[in-house]
């Protein structure tokens, strides 16, 4: 790639000025040339091969004494034709070598500003294909175009062969993965400094990179093809072809037992902590039970739990729902939920922290997060009043060890069975560890890069009295340049190249950001250790992924991860986690099954990489590493497909790994009538049989 961008920067303008002599022509156009081109005696012509204007022998002479209309033979006997007056086609040609010149600065700037990776001499249909693929579509050979996320339509006329040539066209285009901080071939050099710090194992690149569906006339023509066996639904007059057989498989048998967990719906316990539709839950449980899955996890909701009044919890809803998954010999994952649902992606059930909190909120609403220009968000408590006792009396760190102990003391007989395998506990927004830095109603869109979250009354005294400990008072405020929450990384003074992030005041705010999230976790951990000795805690960690390939890593910055590209800001969170014992769930698993065209391109962002590089850091230190799928809404078809199933297969159990490293467990996203059916059930079931280590009788290699 590098000695192809070599020879396209070091394209002349002589080259520009030959690029002129391209073919291309408009729609209507084409009879003047040929009318120039033809000869009476239908001489054959010659075209150059630089693409240049096709000759003939045609004599100046007849073109001088017939300038009126005549009529002149085709070389195909076709009848006659009309010629023109030598004046229009001059104009024409005229005309033509405007287009071309034009067309020829398109390709130059294109190559040397886009990493278009163009021909010298490239027409305009590799221009628009180039364009189209960059757009998320996929042009075939013959010009057929298509999206290429599998949630789009597929053209009518596309046939199986086709497919097959299209799916080899891709494999040809994707990306290479990233190997020991190596960035994607297609990247500018701002790109590659983004990664270059990054050192991280990266496994081979996958075939389930590829659509797992295609569109064609319903004909037997797609039926009898030899490497189509799959499954088929008509849709009106196209048929939608299941063609997984075409990809190849790893044969996960004898490999590494994963334990698989699926998601409880998070509104299976209601506001007055009853179990909603038991019965139908239970034929549910039953089902998942008989495909082997290991447990289920669910959110146990302070704002339920503890909603009305201080000290007063209520069980009760989750004593039923415990004892109907221990009937079932299953195992429990319970997540101490201290934030907030509703209003995130996902989210389809409002549960608000607890009143009496609320209340507290309206004479205090500085224990929110808050953002520069004073917004509150009431999602979670903000970590600076973790040691400040404005909760009634209580600091914030005290009622989550409250909470958690009343847990420990209401369930102590499912602790002692080993009926509640691992707690956990939740650490920020969506019960992350992370600051709410893109806050959807606060106007935050993706790929936004957020806003500190760090200007409620005790965040800001603590900004202060660090600045006033290195000796620059003046250090005690937030940043002023850093943009808004859908700013981009080079719109802001502080994030953008060589921003204020990398000076002196940047790095002294960062670090003691980045530490109050660090401490944060450290001391919730350390009461969540001693509520629940002897039961492994986790903590979950979420994929900031966007402008990740930038740099300063903006939107990471303002989540609270210190990890621009000379450094690693995943590393203090890992030793804070080893040193509780604790492990991390880590929510990226399956963000790199969207088309990354379209979702990540534009955006600079490689959720892949990022996975990795949290990964390796996690191993680096023994901390196990438990993951969860990309939510349902995201691409619910890739969910529940074979493709999706499989890029995590190959996450959890890495092929090229050296120590024969993997993932602690997986949890499914979640418990759903989607789920459910015959189809997508069958290839979860498969799915599970691949986590534990057991061989699948329709493995395709």
């Amino acid at each position: 790639m590098a000695t192809d961008m070599q020879r396209l920067i070091g394209t002349s303008e002589e080259d520009d000025e030959e690029e002129m002599d391209m073919d291309v022509k408009e729609e209507g156009d084409g009879d003047d040339d040929e009318d120039v081109e033809k000869h009476v005696d239908s001489t054959p012509m010659m075209i150059g091969v630089d693409g240049g204007m096709a000759t003939s022998s045609c004599n100046n002479n007849r073109f001088q004494q017939h300038q009126q209309m005549q009529e002149v033979g085709t070389p195909g006997g076709g009848g006659a034709r009309r010629c023109r007056p030598l004046e229009e086609k001059e104009r024409t040609k005229i005309r033509e070598r405007q287009r071309r010149a034009i067309t020829a600065k398109i390709l130059a700037g294109l190559r040397r500003h886009g990493n278009y990776n163009l021909r010298v001499r490239a027409d305009i249909n590799d221009v628009i294909a180039a364009l189209a693929r960059e757009a998320g579509w996929v042009v075939l050979p013959d010009g057929t175009t298509y999206p290429s996320n599998s949630q789009g339509p597929r053209p009518a006329g596309v046939s199986s062969t086709a497919a097959t040539s299209s799916s080899s066209q891709m494999m040809s285009q994707t990306t290479p993965v990233s190997l020991k901080g190596v960035t994607s071939s297609y990247q500018s050099s701002v790109e590659h400094n983004a990664g270059h710090m990054k050192s991280v194992f990266m496994p081979a690149s996958s075939p389930y990179d590829l659509p797992s569906i295609i569109t064609g006339d319903g004909g037997d023509q797609t039926q009898s093809h030899p490497l189509i066996g799959g499954s088929m639904d008509n849709v009106g007059d196209k048929q939608i072809v299941d063609v997984p057989q075409k990809l190849p498989e790893r044969d996960f048998a004898n490999t590494a037992y994963i334990p698989v967990y699926v998601m409880l719906p998070l509104g299976v316990i209601n506001m007055k902590c009853e179990l909603v539709d038991p019965d139908g839950l239970l034929k549910q449980l039953r089902v998942l039970k008989s495909v082997n899955v290991d447990g289920v996890m669910v959110d146990c909701w302070w704002g339920i739990v503890e909603g009305h009044a201080p000290l007063e919890y209520n069980w009760n809803g989750y004593k039923r729902l415990f004892q109907m998954v221990r009937d079932l010999k299953l195992k429990l994952q319970v997540v101490m939920s201290f934030h907030e649902c509703g209003g995130n992606v996902g989210d389809d059930v409002c549960i608000t922290l607890p009143h009496w909190v609320a209340e507290i909120g309206r004479s205090n609403p500085d224990i929110f997060f808050t953002d520069r220009a004073g917004r509150r968000n009431p999602e979670c408590l903000s970590w600076g009043i973790d040691k400040e006792r404005v909760l009634r009396g209580r600091t914030a760190v005290e009622v989550y060890f409250d909470c958690m102990r009343s847990f420990r003391v209401e369930f102590d007989e499912f602790f002692q069975d080993g009926i509640i395998s691992m707690i956990q506990v939740g650490l920020g927004p969506c019960g992350e560890l992370r600051f709410p830095s893109c806050t959807v109603k606060h106007g935050w869109r993706y790929p936004g890069i957020g806003e500190f979250q760090c200007y409620d009354q005790y965040l800001l005294k603590s900004l202060r009295k660090a600045a006033e400990a290195r000796g620059h008072s003046f250090w005690g405020r937030g940043p002023d340049n850093a943009g808004s929450y859908n700013s981009r990384p080079h719109e802001s003074g502080f994030f953008c190249d060589g921003g204020d992030y990398d000076g002196y005041y940047g790095r002294f705010f960062l670090n003691w950001y980045s530490r109050i999230l660090v401490d944060h976790g450290d001391r919730v951990l350390s009461l969540a250790k001693l509520a629940f000795d002897g039961t492994c805690i986790a903590a979950k960690l979420s994929g900031i992924h966007w402008w990740y390939k930038t740099p300063s890593h903006a939107a990471e910055l303002t989540a609270g991860f210190y990890n621009p590209c000379n450094r690693d800001g995943y590393a203090a969170i890992m030793m804070m986690l080893k040193k509780h014992g604790a492990s991390l769930n880590l929510v990226c698993t399956q963000l790199h099954m969207l088309d990354q065209n379209i979702d990540f391109q534009e955006a600079m962002g490689d959720p892949e990489g990022l996975f990795w590089q949290v990964l390796n850091a996690a191993w680096d230190v023994c901390v196990p590493v438990s993951s969860e799928n990309a939510l349902l809404c995201e691409n619910a078809l890739l969910c529940h497909s074979r493709v999706g199933y499989n890029k995590i297969l190959d996450n959890s159990k890495p092929l090229t790994d050296p120590d024969g490293r993997h993932l602690s467990s997986f949890t499914y996203l979640r418990l759903s009538p989607l789920l459910m059916e015959r189809h997508n059930f069958m290839e979860f079931d498969r799915f599970v049989k691949r986590m534990h280590g057991e061989a699948v009788l329709d493995l395709h290699v």
